[in-house]
Protein backbone atom coordinates (compact mmCIF):
# COMPACT_ATOMS: atom_id res chain seq x y z
CA UNK A 1 0.00 0.00 0.00
CA UNK A 2 1.19 3.26 -0.68
CA UNK A 3 1.85 6.01 1.44
CA UNK A 4 1.75 9.64 1.11
CA UNK A 5 4.12 11.87 2.46
CA UNK A 6 3.55 15.59 3.80
CA UNK A 7 5.82 18.27 4.55
CA UNK A 8 4.86 19.93 8.22
CA UNK A 9 5.55 23.60 7.76
CA UNK A 10 5.75 25.31 10.68
CA UNK A 11 3.91 28.89 10.96
CA UNK A 12 2.80 31.71 13.84
CA UNK A 13 -0.77 31.72 11.85
CA UNK A 14 -4.17 30.24 13.43
CA UNK A 15 -4.88 27.12 11.48
CA UNK A 16 -8.16 24.98 11.56
CA UNK A 17 -7.17 21.38 12.49
CA UNK A 18 -8.07 18.83 10.68
CA UNK A 19 -11.26 16.84 12.51
CA UNK A 20 -10.10 13.90 15.21
CA UNK A 21 -12.93 12.03 14.11
CA UNK A 22 -12.48 7.43 14.44
CA UNK A 23 -10.10 7.02 11.17
CA UNK A 24 -9.45 3.74 9.98
CA UNK A 25 -11.68 1.03 7.43
CA UNK A 26 -14.12 0.49 10.52
CA UNK A 27 -14.66 3.94 11.12
CA UNK A 28 -17.58 5.80 10.23
CA UNK A 29 -14.73 8.69 9.52
CA UNK A 30 -12.01 8.46 7.86
CA UNK A 31 -9.73 10.79 6.94
CA UNK A 32 -7.49 11.26 4.37
CA UNK A 33 -5.25 13.95 2.88
CA UNK A 34 -6.36 16.25 6.00
CA UNK A 35 -9.74 15.99 4.55
CA UNK A 36 -12.88 14.28 6.33
CA UNK A 37 -14.81 11.92 4.70
CA UNK A 38 -17.96 10.14 5.47
CA UNK A 39 -18.35 6.18 4.68
CA UNK A 40 -21.05 4.31 6.56
CA UNK A 41 -21.06 0.47 6.30
CA UNK A 42 -23.40 -2.08 6.38
CA UNK A 43 -23.42 -2.14 10.13
CA UNK A 44 -24.11 1.71 10.22
CA UNK A 45 -27.07 1.94 8.43
CA UNK A 46 -28.26 -1.48 9.83
CA UNK A 47 -28.44 0.49 13.24
CA UNK A 48 -29.81 3.78 11.49
CA UNK A 49 -33.04 1.55 10.31
CA UNK A 50 -33.50 0.17 13.58
CA UNK A 51 -33.57 3.23 15.28
CA UNK A 52 -35.72 4.91 12.79
CA UNK A 53 -37.67 2.04 13.23
CA UNK A 54 -38.18 2.07 17.41
CA UNK A 55 -38.65 5.78 17.18
CA UNK A 56 -41.82 5.22 14.79
CA UNK A 57 -42.90 2.28 17.12
CA UNK A 58 -42.79 4.53 20.42
CA UNK A 59 -44.48 7.36 18.45
CA UNK A 60 -47.30 5.51 17.43
CA UNK A 61 -47.58 3.40 21.14
CA UNK A 62 -48.04 7.15 22.53
CA UNK A 63 -51.25 7.09 21.51
CA UNK A 64 -52.15 3.67 22.51
CA UNK A 65 -53.58 3.15 25.80
CA UNK A 66 -52.18 0.68 27.36
CA UNK A 67 -50.49 -0.97 24.25
CA UNK A 68 -46.98 0.32 24.10
CA UNK A 69 -43.91 -0.72 22.39
CA UNK A 70 -42.71 -2.82 24.80
CA UNK A 71 -46.06 -4.98 24.81
CA UNK A 72 -45.60 -5.12 20.45
CA UNK A 73 -42.11 -6.07 21.17
CA UNK A 74 -42.95 -8.97 23.46
CA UNK A 75 -46.23 -10.15 21.20
CA UNK A 76 -43.46 -10.38 18.71
CA UNK A 77 -41.39 -12.82 20.65
CA UNK A 78 -44.22 -14.66 21.28
CA UNK A 79 -45.41 -15.00 17.68
CA UNK A 80 -41.65 -15.35 16.34
CA UNK A 81 -41.92 -19.11 16.43
CA UNK A 82 -45.14 -18.98 13.95
CA UNK A 83 -43.75 -16.53 11.74
CA UNK A 84 -40.32 -18.87 10.95
CA UNK A 85 -42.35 -21.54 10.59
CA UNK A 86 -44.10 -19.80 7.66
CA UNK A 87 -40.57 -18.28 6.39
CA UNK A 88 -39.21 -22.17 6.03
CA UNK A 89 -42.15 -22.02 3.66
CA UNK A 90 -40.75 -19.55 1.93
CA UNK A 91 -37.62 -21.64 1.84
CA UNK A 92 -39.28 -24.79 0.42
CA UNK A 93 -41.23 -22.61 -2.68
CA UNK A 94 -37.80 -21.51 -3.45
CA UNK A 95 -36.05 -24.30 -3.52
CA UNK A 96 -38.89 -26.15 -5.51
CA UNK A 97 -39.08 -23.42 -7.66
CA UNK A 98 -35.40 -22.95 -8.84
CA UNK A 99 -35.05 -26.53 -9.08
CA UNK A 100 -37.78 -26.95 -11.57
CA UNK A 101 -36.79 -23.95 -13.37
CA UNK A 102 -33.26 -24.71 -13.62
CA UNK A 103 -34.13 -28.34 -15.62
CA UNK A 104 -36.22 -26.55 -17.95
CA UNK A 105 -34.61 -23.36 -18.41
CA UNK A 106 -31.55 -25.57 -19.42
CA UNK A 107 -33.34 -27.58 -21.73
CA UNK A 108 -35.01 -24.20 -22.77
CA UNK A 109 -31.66 -22.75 -23.33
CA UNK A 110 -30.08 -25.45 -25.48
CA UNK A 111 -33.37 -25.31 -27.79
CA UNK A 112 -32.11 -21.93 -28.66
CA UNK A 113 -28.51 -23.11 -29.52
CA UNK A 114 -29.87 -25.80 -31.68
CA UNK A 115 -29.42 -26.63 -35.15
CA UNK A 116 -32.85 -26.89 -36.06
CA UNK A 117 -34.52 -23.90 -36.92
CA UNK A 118 -38.29 -24.85 -36.09
CA UNK A 119 -36.70 -25.82 -32.18
CA UNK A 120 -34.75 -23.01 -31.97
CA UNK A 121 -38.03 -20.79 -32.67
CA UNK A 122 -39.77 -22.21 -30.37
CA UNK A 123 -37.34 -22.14 -27.67
CA UNK A 124 -36.71 -18.66 -28.49
CA UNK A 125 -40.49 -18.00 -28.46
CA UNK A 126 -41.03 -19.65 -24.76
CA UNK A 127 -38.07 -18.06 -23.25
CA UNK A 128 -39.83 -14.55 -24.19
CA UNK A 129 -43.27 -14.91 -23.17
CA UNK A 130 -42.56 -16.11 -19.47
CA UNK A 131 -39.14 -13.88 -19.48
CA UNK A 132 -41.49 -10.60 -20.63
CA UNK A 133 -44.60 -11.58 -18.68
CA UNK A 134 -45.13 -9.94 -14.76
CA UNK A 135 -44.13 -12.89 -11.97
CA UNK A 136 -47.67 -11.62 -10.11
CA UNK A 137 -49.81 -12.32 -13.29
CA UNK A 138 -48.34 -15.53 -13.77
CA UNK A 139 -48.62 -16.54 -10.25
CA UNK A 140 -52.66 -15.54 -10.56
CA UNK A 141 -52.95 -17.42 -13.50
CA UNK A 142 -51.79 -20.44 -12.17
CA UNK A 143 -53.53 -20.11 -8.67
CA UNK A 144 -56.75 -19.51 -10.56
CA UNK A 145 -56.66 -21.72 -13.73
CA UNK A 146 -54.93 -24.65 -12.18
CA UNK A 147 -56.99 -27.83 -11.00
CA UNK A 148 -57.08 -27.95 -7.33
CA UNK A 149 -56.39 -31.89 -7.94
CA UNK A 150 -55.61 -34.14 -10.99
CA UNK A 151 -58.33 -36.93 -11.87
CA UNK A 152 -56.01 -40.29 -13.08
CA UNK A 153 -58.96 -42.51 -13.20
CA UNK A 154 -57.70 -44.93 -10.73
CA UNK A 155 -55.76 -42.48 -8.32
CA UNK A 156 -56.37 -38.85 -7.54
CA UNK A 157 -53.68 -36.31 -6.96
CA UNK A 158 -54.09 -32.92 -5.09
CA UNK A 159 -52.23 -30.06 -5.28
CA UNK A 160 -52.22 -27.67 -2.76
CA UNK A 161 -51.50 -24.33 -3.26
CA UNK A 162 -47.49 -23.90 -2.05
CA UNK A 163 -47.41 -26.11 -4.88
CA UNK A 164 -49.26 -24.03 -7.39
CA UNK A 165 -46.78 -21.20 -6.40
CA UNK A 166 -43.64 -23.16 -7.07
CA UNK A 167 -45.11 -23.84 -10.86
CA UNK A 168 -46.00 -20.29 -11.38
CA UNK A 169 -42.63 -19.02 -9.73
CA UNK A 170 -40.53 -21.92 -11.90
CA UNK A 171 -41.91 -20.34 -15.18
CA UNK A 172 -39.88 -16.98 -15.47
CA UNK A 173 -37.36 -18.67 -13.55
CA UNK A 174 -37.35 -21.38 -16.58
CA UNK A 175 -37.22 -18.27 -19.02
CA UNK A 176 -34.64 -16.25 -17.37
CA UNK A 177 -31.97 -19.14 -17.13
CA UNK A 178 -32.85 -20.35 -20.61
CA UNK A 179 -30.89 -16.69 -21.29
CA UNK A 180 -28.41 -18.08 -18.93
CA UNK A 181 -27.62 -20.98 -20.77
CA UNK A 182 -27.59 -19.36 -23.88
CA UNK A 183 -25.35 -16.26 -23.31
CA UNK A 184 -22.52 -18.77 -21.55
CA UNK A 185 -22.82 -21.35 -24.77
CA UNK A 186 -22.50 -18.38 -27.23
CA UNK A 187 -19.78 -16.36 -25.29
CA UNK A 188 -17.27 -19.41 -25.25
CA UNK A 189 -15.05 -18.99 -28.45
CA UNK A 190 -15.67 -20.27 -31.64
CA UNK A 191 -12.34 -22.48 -31.32
CA UNK A 192 -13.67 -24.79 -28.75
CA UNK A 193 -16.03 -26.22 -31.40
CA UNK A 194 -13.55 -26.01 -34.20
CA UNK A 195 -11.43 -28.10 -32.26
CA UNK A 196 -13.66 -30.40 -31.47
CA UNK A 197 -14.85 -30.70 -35.03
CA UNK A 198 -11.13 -31.33 -36.29
CA UNK A 199 -10.92 -34.48 -33.75
CA UNK A 200 -14.12 -35.83 -35.09
CA UNK A 201 -16.35 -35.27 -32.57
CA UNK A 202 -19.88 -35.18 -32.74
CA UNK A 203 -22.11 -31.97 -31.99
CA UNK A 204 -23.82 -33.95 -29.05
CA UNK A 205 -20.40 -35.01 -27.84
CA UNK A 206 -19.01 -31.62 -28.20
CA UNK A 207 -22.20 -29.98 -26.44
CA UNK A 208 -22.02 -32.22 -22.62
CA UNK A 209 -18.18 -32.87 -22.82
CA UNK A 210 -16.21 -29.73 -23.98
CA UNK A 211 -19.34 -26.53 -24.03
CA UNK A 212 -20.77 -27.12 -21.17
CA UNK A 213 -18.15 -28.15 -18.48
CA UNK A 214 -16.50 -24.64 -19.25
CA UNK A 215 -20.32 -22.94 -19.01
CA UNK A 216 -21.09 -24.02 -15.77
CA UNK A 217 -18.63 -21.83 -14.06
CA UNK A 218 -19.72 -18.68 -15.86
CA UNK A 219 -23.61 -19.78 -14.78
CA UNK A 220 -22.84 -20.51 -11.47
CA UNK A 221 -23.11 -16.65 -10.50
CA UNK A 222 -25.93 -15.58 -12.30
CA UNK A 223 -27.92 -18.78 -11.31
CA UNK A 224 -27.20 -17.87 -7.34
CA UNK A 225 -28.54 -14.38 -8.55
CA UNK A 226 -32.06 -15.46 -9.78
CA UNK A 227 -32.73 -17.97 -6.34
CA UNK A 228 -32.10 -14.54 -4.43
CA UNK A 229 -34.44 -12.38 -6.67
CA UNK A 230 -37.04 -15.41 -6.52
CA UNK A 231 -36.39 -15.41 -2.88
CA UNK A 232 -37.43 -12.06 -2.79
CA UNK A 233 -40.19 -12.59 -4.50
CA UNK A 234 -42.35 -15.75 -2.71
CA UNK A 235 -43.89 -13.27 -0.49
CA UNK A 236 -46.19 -12.49 -3.44
CA UNK A 237 -47.59 -15.80 -2.93
CA UNK A 238 -49.16 -14.58 0.53
CA UNK A 239 -51.92 -12.61 -1.88
CA UNK A 240 -53.18 -15.68 -2.96
CA UNK A 241 -53.51 -17.08 0.47
CA UNK A 242 -50.47 -19.33 0.73
CA UNK A 243 -49.14 -20.43 4.36
CA UNK A 244 -45.60 -18.54 4.10
CA UNK A 245 -44.20 -16.03 6.34
CA UNK A 246 -46.07 -12.56 5.34
CA UNK A 247 -49.41 -14.98 5.57
CA UNK A 248 -48.34 -16.17 9.17
CA UNK A 249 -47.28 -12.33 10.11
CA UNK A 250 -50.85 -11.07 9.32
CA UNK A 251 -52.49 -13.72 11.24
CA UNK A 252 -50.58 -13.49 14.01
CA UNK A 253 -51.13 -9.31 14.08
CA UNK A 254 -54.43 -10.59 13.89
CA UNK A 255 -54.99 -12.54 17.06
CA UNK A 256 -52.97 -9.75 18.53
CA UNK A 257 -55.88 -7.80 17.83
CA UNK A 258 -54.63 -5.68 15.09
CA UNK A 259 -53.15 -3.01 16.78
CA UNK A 260 -51.19 -0.30 14.71
CA UNK A 261 -48.25 -0.27 17.41
CA UNK A 262 -47.88 -4.17 16.08
CA UNK A 263 -46.98 -3.09 12.27
CA UNK A 264 -43.26 -1.41 12.67
CA UNK A 265 -42.01 -4.52 15.01
CA UNK A 266 -43.73 -7.10 13.32
CA UNK A 267 -42.98 -6.08 9.38
CA UNK A 268 -39.97 -5.16 10.65
CA UNK A 269 -39.06 -8.45 11.72
CA UNK A 270 -40.35 -10.37 8.46
CA UNK A 271 -38.19 -7.68 6.55
CA UNK A 272 -34.90 -8.75 8.78
CA UNK A 273 -35.21 -12.58 8.28
CA UNK A 274 -35.44 -12.11 5.04
CA UNK A 275 -32.68 -9.76 4.62
CA UNK A 276 -30.51 -12.26 6.68
CA UNK A 277 -31.25 -15.24 4.48
CA UNK A 278 -30.95 -13.24 0.91
CA UNK A 279 -28.09 -10.98 1.74
CA UNK A 280 -25.27 -13.41 2.68
CA UNK A 281 -25.76 -15.91 -0.52
CA UNK A 282 -26.11 -12.71 -2.68
CA UNK A 283 -22.24 -11.61 -1.30
CA UNK A 284 -21.37 -15.07 -1.98
CA UNK A 285 -22.79 -14.25 -5.95
CA UNK A 286 -20.42 -11.60 -6.29
CA UNK A 287 -17.53 -12.60 -4.84
CA UNK A 288 -17.78 -16.16 -7.38
CA UNK A 289 -18.57 -13.20 -10.44
CA UNK A 290 -14.95 -11.95 -9.42
CA UNK A 291 -13.59 -15.82 -9.43
CA UNK A 292 -14.75 -16.70 -12.44
CA UNK A 293 -14.73 -13.59 -14.48
CA UNK A 294 -13.39 -13.76 -17.75
CA UNK A 295 -9.85 -12.70 -18.34
CA UNK A 296 -9.92 -10.98 -21.88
Amino acid sequence: MNTLNHTVQKTDLAVLLPFSGRTGENGLFHRYDGRLFIEPKLHHLFVLTLALALWAGAAEAASQAGFGLAWAIGALFKWMPFILEGFIQNIIIGVFAMLIGSVAGAALGLMQVSLSKPVRVIGWSITQFFRNSPWLVLLFCIMLLFPFELDLGFVIIPIPDWMKAVIGFSLPIMANLSEVVRGAVVSLPSGQWESAESLAFSRRQTMWMIILPQCIKRMIPPWINWYCILMMATPLCSIMGVEESVTHTVQAMNAEGDRPVLLGPFYFFLLLIHFCFTYPIARYSISLEKRYAVKI
